[in-house]
């Protein structure tokens, strides 16, 4: 399985300029690695690590910095698998199966000075075995039988379609358009409505028709007017009964003063 996919190009999924290699003890039980277990003061082996897509499966290849002289690989086919495991008790540590052309593997561990290194390194595997996954189903899809029935939208022979797009259109037209709840009812033919007659106008400023019983009727209305406005200044009435009270005096007056001069003769007579 790991010679599978040599054919193909090899693409670089990830970079690490710097990962430590360490022997790690074996395995007694089944019992998590951890890394604290390793001597990670006296790492073991120093270089570059290259991570590497050929075809569907990925290979993590250890590497001279200098000269680039294979160190090591382990070609991965799933993640997360055996190939590559994580220790408990650090992000930064993995445990890497390596092999070699002769299919002998072996067991070391890795780590990574920055904890973003091997963030990195964790992404780059994941990211391949997802578009390895997608790959699968749709190869599945392809290969496997559609035994759903298929819908058949088309015409049989001698079936036609009607479309009544213009009739539809003037019946949409010719119908009158509600502006909903109660209807109101149209003004009057005049434009403007007359204002109702008020109380004033009609006792003073009645105007006469053309017809004659409105006529008697406001000669009926004047007649009244006339007589209602009549006793209306009581002050003018009493000021003419005064005056001619005093006019009714005024000739008892001038009697007794005609008298009173007649005497005055009399007693002037008598004197001379």
């Amino acid at each position: 399985m790991a010679t599978e996919g040599l054919s193909e190009y090899e693409s670089v999924l990830c970079v690490k300029p710097e990962v430590n290699v360490y022997r790690i003890p074996p395995r007694a039980s089944n019992r998590a690695i951890r890394a604290a277990d390793w001597k990670l003061d006296a790492p073991d082996w120093t270089g570059r690590m290259r991570v590497t897509a050929r075809g569907k499966v990925a290979y993590v290849k250890l590497e001279d910095k200098i000269s680039g002289e294979l160190f090591a690989q382990a070609p991965v086919e799933e993640y997360p698998g055996i190939t590559v495991e994580t220790v408990s008790d650090s992000s930064r540590y993995f445990v890497l199966r390596i092999q070699d052309d002769n299919g002998r593997s072996a067991f070391i561990g890795i780590g990574f000075g920055d904890r973003g290194d091997a963030f990195d390194f964790n992404v780059a595997l994941q990211d391949h075995f997802k578009w390895v996954k997608q790959e699968n189903e749709l190869t599945k899809q392809a290969q496997a039988p559609d035994s759903t029935p298929k819908l058949d939208l088309g015409f049989k022979e001698g079936q036609t379609i009607t479309l009544n797009i213009g009739q539809s259109k003037k019946k949409d037209r010719s119908r009158p358009q509600s502006s909903g709840g109660i209807g109101l009812l149209p003004p009057p033919p005049g434009g403007k409505l007359a204002p109702p007659p008020s109380s004033r106008s009609n006792s003073h400023n009645t105007q006469p028709s053309a017809g004659g019983s409105d006529t008697g009727c406001l000669l009926d209305l004047d007649s009244t007017n006339s007589n209602s406005a009549a006793p209306s200044n009581p002050t003018t009435t009493a000021s003419s009964d005064l005056w001619g009270d005093f006019d009714s005096v005024s000739p008892k007056v001038t009697v007794e003063t005609a008298e009173k001069q007649d005497h005055w003769k009399d007693a002037h007579s008598f004197n001379l």
